[in-house]
């Protein structure tokens, strides 16, 4: 029985997030870059108001004072055209260049730097009238269209009550001279526009909540994907087992042959179980022969007492040992004076002659 969307339990891995970055599938809202945008532009015009509004009404100027009489010729066409783009430019270069920063900021902090050609790549499902018709009707897209209502009534209600704290000044502008008009026009324009974007702001905010909370649903995964990546990654897990068991099995001969002739093992006490060797005549250092956990470090305590070498409980040395040495390398310097000492006590239990080198 296949598992269905229901059993998606795991949270994304690394690499499914990785991939859906890569695929362009990240939370984004694209309301929240247009209030970037709106507001940023609003910022720039009232900051630059009176510089822009100079320039404009220059332009205007130009254009209503200029004599028509006369054929207009070419050269004063061109040039009377440079002259007013210019005038223009000085007025709209500002918010341009911000509402551009803006944009480009907002998408990055929302998803990062990222570069997806999956998403420029042609598909016939984009095209499709039953694609298309598919994804309006689903829930997503009746979703969709409800937020997009709710957003519109929101909005409507913030530009009604924004007009409605700006209706006085508007009533008393046939008192006003044509400066005072101009101000109060701008201000009401300015002021209207930052409730309306502040709003959108807040709802971008929202819906881009939204898209990361669907976007993580989305991305959960299954036991059965788990596992599929875990042999991608980590190969298949039986495969793995065996090879474990393969090992377990070399180390459990190679313990066989080694640890009777060792020296003594060192034991903590009964977790972990490490075989020493040393002959001063032929070695520059003693050496480990076989060193186990749990079961393997059993067998090696019993090994080493079937075959009449000393077991020797010394906890600090043995998970040093066990930790930092390999099987076939010397005792590492710093360890030298407590593995003297071991070899030492079983040389005195033994009645054997402690070696010169290792006295030393």
């Amino acid at each position: 029985m296949s598992e269905s969307s229901g059993d998606k339990k795991h949270s994304a891995s690394e690499k499914k997030r990785r991939q859906s970055r890569e695929q362009g599938q990240v939370a984004k809202s694209q309301d929240l870059t247009s209030a970037g945008m709106l507001l940023s532009a609003l910022a720039a015009l009232w900051m630059l108001g009176e510089p822009a509004c100079e320039a404009l009404a220059g332009a205007i100027a130009d254009a209503l004072s200029t004599p028509r009489t006369a054929p207009l010729r070419t050269g004063d066409a061109a040039n009377w055209l440079l002259s007013g783009a210019a005038r223009y430019a000085i007025a709209a270069v500002p918010m341009l260049i911000a509402m551009f920063i803006a944009g480009v900021l907002v998408n990055v902090v929302q998803t990062g730097l990222i570069f997806s050609s999956s998403k420029l790549e042609p598909k016939l499902s984009n095209i499709s009238p039953l694609s298309g018709a598919k994804r309006i009707l689903s829930l997503q897209g009746v979703m969709r269209l409800g937020f997009g209502i709710f957003k519109l009534m929101i909005i409507t209600a913030v530009a009604y009550f924004a007009v409605r704290h700006y209706r006085d000044p508007i009533l008393s502008l046939a008192q006003m001279s044509i400066p005072q008009i101009a101000s109060v026009l701008f201000r009401s324009l300015i002021g209207t526009c930052v409730w309306i974007g502040v709003a959108l702001f807040v709802l971008a905010i929202l819906e881009y909540a939204f898209q990361w909370w669907k976007q993580e649903q989305d991305m959960m995964m299954t036991d059965q994907e788990m596992r599929d990546e875990m042999k991608e990654t980590e190969g298949d897990p039986q495969v793995a087992a065996r090879r474990r068991q393969v090992q377990r099995q070399m180390m459990m001969q190679r313990a066989e042959s080694e640890v009777p002739k060792a020296d003594v093992v060192v034991s903590n006490p009964t977790e972990l179980a490490i075989a020493i060797k040393y002959d001063p005549k032929t070695m520059p250092a003693p050496i480990v022969l076989a060193k186990g956990a749990g079961l393997l470090a059993q067998k090696i305590r019993r090994i080493a007492l079937e075959n009449g070498v000393p077991v020797v409980e010394r906890k600090p040395l043995a998970q040093f040992l066990y930790k930092n040495v390999d099987v076939g390398q010397v005792v590492p310097t710093e360890q030298y004076q407590a593995v003297a000492e071991v070899l030492r006590y079983v040389y005195q239990l033994q009645g054997k002659e402690i070696p010169k080198a290792t006295a030393a």
